[in-house]
């Protein structure tokens, strides 16, 4: 079996083997968490949409994480209380005229009769906006149309990024896929190559260059370890900024 490394997307996954589920009572609340074990000296506290969960050494004594989560208790109120206070996106519907995000842009979509085919037009009269017309032979062909002409986008791109990354990292340029994971931005594979997810091609190109340095970073590194962030800094010096704009961006991404 070949090793691979992922992007996790921002969706839940099963817990690994070092991971355990508990509960505290936080004042009047009884909140889960998902402990961690690990090589580490510390213990953190860390909250997103999956909920708190805590990184602490393999010996530290339980009373010792649950008094650090006590210690915080305010703070992790907080953050779960705005976590679950955000709305996920609802379907995409189709609609002439309709937005959809675009590599930091605002896409405009139009509908027109046709042969289900596609015109890109980069700058429109629209505050410059770019443009794409759908020539559909039916109204229930749009979201297949649409999918299809992103997706073509999304492959050019991508391909583009990781010539540029893998010419920077001193590799030769791997085989790229394209998925629709519900749960990897991208994934890393010493014998099948790159899988990028397409949606990323809604977030701006800087996040795009992100995920494809993470990735090919997996190529001399199949862990997230020390070395494995100093390649992905050394591609990519930002990526700390970058890593916590992507999951902002994954909670408003389009749902297809």
């Amino acid at each position: 079996m070949p090793w691979q490394a992922e992007l996790p997307l921002g969706d839940e996954k099963p817990l690994a083997a070092d991971e355990t589920p508990r509960t505290i009572a936080l004042g009047d609340r009884i909140v889960p968490y998902v402990l961690r074990r690990a090589r580490r000296r510390t213990i953190a506290l860390s909250i997103d949409h999956r909920g708190l969960r805590v990184g602490a050494p393999r010996r530290a004594a339980l009373s010792e994480v649950e008094a650090l989560i006590l210690k915080h208790s305010e703070w992790v109120a907080k953050k779960l209380d705005e976590w679950r206070s955000r709305r996920r996106p609802e379907a995409l519907k189709i609609a002439d005229g309709m937005q959809v995000p675009l590599l930091g842009l605002q896409l405009i979509v139009r509908l027109a009769l046709g042969s289900n085919r596609v015109l890109w037009n980069e700058q429109s009269a629209h505050d410059g906006a770019p443009v794409l017309t759908l020539f559909l032979r039916a109204p229930a062909d749009a979201k297949r149309v649409l999918e299809k002409a992103l997706r073509e986008r999304a492959r050019a791109m991508f391909a583009e990024r990781l010539d540029h990354y893998a010419q920077q990292l001193g590799v030769a340029v791997p085989p790229l896929t394209l998925s629709a994971a519900r749960m990897r931005w991208g994934s890393c594979s010493t014998n099948t190559g790159i899988r990028l997810n397409w949606r990323l091609i809604h977030f701006p190109p800087h996040i795009i260059d992100y995920v494809v340095a993470h990735e090919l970073a997996h190529l001399r590194q199949m862990n997230h370890s020390r070395r494995f962030w100093a390649i992905v800094e050394q591609l990519y010096p930002d990526y700390r900024a970058a890593r916590d704009t992507l999951k902002d961006l994954a909670a408003h991404c389009p749902q297809w």
